[in-house]
């Protein structure tokens, strides 16, 4: 395969040199450079096209390895880690479960924290209540065949879901937890997408290495009457999810 010319590396930015090499590889993959039987070049060409010395080539490699997107063969190489991504559907009635049925044996929610707290001028729009009225704040980590695919942050009226909590970690479903609370149907009303690197806790839920990339949805929930139910924002790992926004 004949190498491609690459921009220079960006220095003096903030941004580590590693993190940026392995970007460059995970967009390279995205882009079909490394097609065939997917084994990324020696890291002597790696060094050389990008314009950096080996150790930074093996410190991105080594980030790619533990997260999964590359996996290191004794003796023959770095590969590419061909794994099937998920497809999740955002739609008028986007529901987890539901929207990976087809796709994974296991799916399974986890509550990792949750605490009452007031909400600010966000959330309070969002929900439609005064800002500094007590909210349900929920950590959750959404898991597919054992795969942590999505972490997320949900906000919910604390008067009208105040076993909101409890719920969830029985069910581990916010459709249920919302039935549990009388809510038997609710629609998404607005999504905005966006994606960013992980941070902080997203990076050990999802297992993901520094520089990873997170698709990032901002999402309102309504019941039938129209009135919000669930103001939340999930990061999905970018690697193994994609998102589809359908109708």
């Amino acid at each position: 395969m004949q190498a491609k010319a690459v921009r220079p590396m960006e220095r003096k930015t903030g941004i580590a040199l590693w993190r940026q090499v392995a970007d460059r590889i995970r967009q390279g993959i995205g882009a079909g450079d490394y097609e065939g039987d997917g084994r990324l070049p020696p890291e002597t060409v790696l060094a050389e096209r990008f314009g950096i010395n080996r150790h930074t080539v093996r410190s991105a490699i080594a980030a790619l390895v533990q997260e999964g997107v590359l996996r290191a063969e004794q003796g023959r190489g770095t590969f590419i880690q061909r794994r099937r991504r998920f497809t999740y559907p955002i739609s008028a009635r986007t529901r987890f479960s539901e929207g990976l049925r087809d796709q994974a044996r296991d799916r399974r929610g986890h509550l990792l924290a949750h605490a009452r707290e007031e909400a600010d001028q966000r959330i309070a729009d969002a929900l439609g209540i005064a800002p500094g009225s007590p909210v349900i704040r929920l950590e959750t980590l959404s898991e597919a065949d054992g795969r942590p695919v999505s972490r997320a942050t949900s906000w919910f009226e604390a008067e009208r879901f105040s076993g909101i909590a409890d719920a969830f970690a029985a069910s581990g479903s916010v459709t249920l937890a919302l039935r549990d609370h009388g809510v038997d149907d609710y629609f998404r009303k607005s999504t905005v997408v966006s994606a960013r690197h992980a941070e902080g806790a997203d990076l050990a839920d999802l297992k993901l290495a520094p520089g990873a990339i997170v698709l990032v949805a901002v999402a309102l929930n309504v019941d039938t009457q129209g009135r919000p139910v669930q103001f939340s924002e999930t990061r999905f790992a970018a690697d193994r999810v994609e998102l589809s926004v359908i109708g």
